[in-house]
């Protein structure tokens, strides 16, 4: 008896979403809850738990289809995998040789050889371990599994890429690309994740809804990396994270947005909505793309808070397991470009917000300070605004009171 695997429910409004990769073949064994396939949603991916123990069925959709919600993905079939053995043989050949049209691409190639792979082992990799074996350049049929029923974990993978010295030598296949020199030029044509799209439409809208203006202003961030310095292994044993920038960032943002209410506003119709909290989005990198989660009641928490809060997202944005409900909102966003290198942006607002901070690298640069001319640690800031709702004066006030702030650490700690 055959038992249908269905799109879960994916959140509130969210009605479809791409099937992003098949975790599960044909053939293969499958337990109760194990991940059978990854879909792809307009925020996030999530991956859909097998309802029953039994062998994997016919797929009912290809990779890059859209599904909606309650739509059939594939179907359990009852057993307990032992004669299953032989069969899951012949669906991997068939999957293969199915897919063969696509190996002209590298990429294409690549992905079909690592579900061939974990087929061969006891279980099929979630996405998280894929991205590890991708990352280290590990073959996952040399690594033993920890995890349940013998799957590999993200720290089997790193394990095995840190014990294993020799992936040093890994850059002379680089000079594999030669070949490619003696024929044409290639192209290749990806469609783009339901991820990408959605955001390339979310600031597509903001350029043409709002009316964005950028301002900027410089901070000298000698306070900021002497308090560091100085307290960063005391801050790490005490609260089991790292101390940041951000967290001082994050704080001194709230207590702008607290003196110049406008910027951590939105406009809804006709009317003006103010916030009295401060939700403040973060914009953290996903294989996927720029994900933006929000810090929930940012003014109310301590700097540990902030950073344990954004390593949290940081890690899970890699691993692609945050959550929907954790990017709904927000009130204002913060995205730091200088981890890329970026000397200077303007960035877009998220909507319906009306303002959003770029921070960037910071660049010893000569400036001058009591008649002086000394070499300081600089940082550029770029507040980029809707003109509809704040006007140039509050923009500059609120750039101000940030840079007072991050220049005199001690008024975060006084609230002043």
């Amino acid at each position: 008896m055959a038992t249908e695997v269905t799109v879960p429910v994916l959140g509130e409004s969210i009605t479809e979403a791409t099937l992003g990769e098949w975790l599960k073949q044909p053939g293969d064994k499958v337990a109760a809850d194990e991940p059978i396939a990854s879909l792809e949603t307009d925020k996030v991916s999530v991956e859909v738990p097998s309802p029953v123990a039994g062998i994997m069925g016919e797929h009912a959709v290809k990779v890059g289809d859209t599904v909606l919600v309650g739509a059939m993905l594939a179907t359990i079939d009852a057993g307990d995998g032992a004669a299953a053995s032989t069969p899951a043989a012949q669906p991997a050949v068939t999957a293969t040789s199915d897919a063969a049209p696509a190996s002209d691409s590298p990429a294409a190639a690549a992905g079909q050889q690592a579900p061939s792979s974990s087929s061969d082992g006891p279980a099929a990799l979630s996405p998280s371990v894929r991205r590890a074996v991708l990352e280290h350049g590990v073959d996952p049929s040399t690594v033993k599994g920890t995890g349940k029923d013998g799957r590999l974990t993200k720290d089997d993978v790193a394990a095995a890429a840190a014990s294993t010295p020799a992936p040093a030598a890994a850059p002379a296949p680089a000079a594999a690309p030669a070949p490619a020199a003696t024929g044409g030029r290639k192209e290749e044509r990806v469609r783009m994740t339901r991820l990408r799209q959605t955001i390339a439409k979310r600031l597509k809208e903001a350029q043409n809804t709002a009316a964005m203006l950028t301002t900027f202003n410089d901070v000298d961030m000698t306070a900021v990396i002497a308090a560091r310095a100085k307290y960063k292994d005391l801050f790490e044993k005490k609260h089991g994270v790292r101390l940041g920038f951000m967290g001082f960032f994050v704080k001194a943002a709230t207590m702008a947005l607290r003196d110049i209410p406008s910027v951590n506003a939105s406009i809804d119709g006709d009317d003006i909505v103010y916030h009295d909290y401060a939700d403040i989005s973060v914009a953290v990198s996903s294989p996927g793309g720029l994900v933006v989660p929000v810090i929930r009641d940012a003014d109310q928490m301590s700097v540990a808070q902030i950073e344990k809060t954004i390593g949290d997202f940081g890690k899970r944005a890699k691993d692609g397991a945050l959550k929907m409900d954790e990017m709904k909102g927000g009130t204002f966003t913060i995205s730091n470009g200088g981890v890329f290198g970026s000397l200077m942006s303007t960035p877009i607002i998220n909507p319906p917000q009306s303002a959003v901070l770029g921070l960037h690298r910071i660049d010893e640069r000569p400036v001058v300070v009591d008649g002086q001319i000394v070499i300081r640690p600089m940082m550029y800031l770029a507040l980029s605004y809707d003109h509809r709702l704040i006007d140039g004066r509050e923009a500059v006030t609120f750039l101000v009171a940030l840079k007072n702030a991050i220049e005199d650490p001690t008024r975060i700690l006084i609230d002043l």
